[in-house]
């Protein structure tokens, strides 16, 4: 049996065998910290309670958790606990890349943070749905809190790597008309495309009242650009190869990305949409952390 590391990095965990595996050791590492610290996950230190605020009817005041807690707290009815959460992972080809320092690609750490977001959803007993898309959806998974669904989004994880173009704005939309019920959806991808079709997605999704996370996953290569010697570029959608002095175009590249992540955060903060940016060579305990602990204090 293969020895699990204590390791979250993904230049270790690149070299465990398979998806499952990683996705485990990412998920129980995390829960295992988590029980450190009740308040770090989805749901509030009550799960089933909300705290006591004036107006509310003490007819559902929880006296036991009064005992143990000396705070007023109610008791919430079951519509109002269960957590209903799409992870909407971007599978085009641009997620392929994977710089000349990093332990997997964009696509690889997507499908490690989707399994283990969807691991630590189910431990919540909260309801957790999966879908793909590169220009349009291409597998939709029905979020439900039974633990067969864990399985389901682990086989359409593992289906053929990125071939297609992405489209995320499009493919925002297409989400948006196809989701039934309001609830907490994720989306990981790059990102790379049209801003204003973007926001256009986006839009859409905050109509149908739904709260919306972005994970913009980039290599390091790609925000520090690190090439030194003239080389070859190949596109990866399409786009042909490029000879050139990568020196002399460090600069504007890097502006040019720095513009595009912060004309995206924009984006986000004028429709009250949570953004990160996450780089593929940080550890995933840390960027589960981050998200967890940012949702808590919201």
């Amino acid at each position: 049996m293969e020895r699990a590391p204590t390791s979250f990095d993904p230049r270790v965990l690149a070299k465990l065998d398979g998806l499952r595996l990683r996705a485990r050791h990412i998920a129980e590492g995390y829960l295992v910290g988590a029980h450190r610290n009740p308040r770090a996950g989805f749901s509030t230190e009550f799960a089933e309670h909300r705290e006591y605020v004036p107006g509310d009817d003490l007819r559902y005041l929880d006296w036991k958790v009064f005992g143990r807690s000396d705070k007023f707290y109610l008791k919430r009815f079951e519509d109002e606990t269960n957590l209903l959460c799409y992870l909407a992972v971007d599978s085009s080809e641009s997620m392929a890349f994977q710089g000349p320092n990093s332990g997997m690609s964009k696509w690889e750490y997507a499908q490690c943070m989707t399994a283990a977001l969807t691991w630590v959803v189910l431990r919540q007993q909260d309801a957790v749905g999966m879908l793909r898309f590169d220009d349009r959806v291409r597998h939709w998974i029905e979020a439900t809190n039974r633990s067969l669904v864990l399985e389901q989004v682990l086989d359409a994880l593992e289906q053929p790597s990125p071939t297609t173009k992405g489209l995320v704005g499009r493919a925002i939309n297409e989400i948006a008309r196809r989701i039934e019920r309001r609830g907490v959806v994720i989306i990981i991808s790059d990102f790379f495309d049209d801003i204003d079709e973007i926001r256009s997605g986006l839009r859409r999704l905050r109509h149908r009242h739904c709260e919306v996370v972005l994970f913009q996953l980039l290599d390091p290569a790609e925000l520090d650009f690190p090439f030194d010697v003239p080389t070859r570029f190949r596109g990866l959608e399409g786009l042909g190869t490029l000879r050139v002095n990568p020196v002399s175009l460090r600069a504007a590249y890097r502006q040019e990305m720095n513009q595009f992540t912060q004309q995206l955060d924009a984006c986000c903060r004028e429709l009250s949409v949570e953004y990160l940016l996450v780089r593929t060579d940080e550890p995933f305990d840390q960027t589960l952390r981050r998200f967890l602990v940012r949702r808590r204090d919201a």
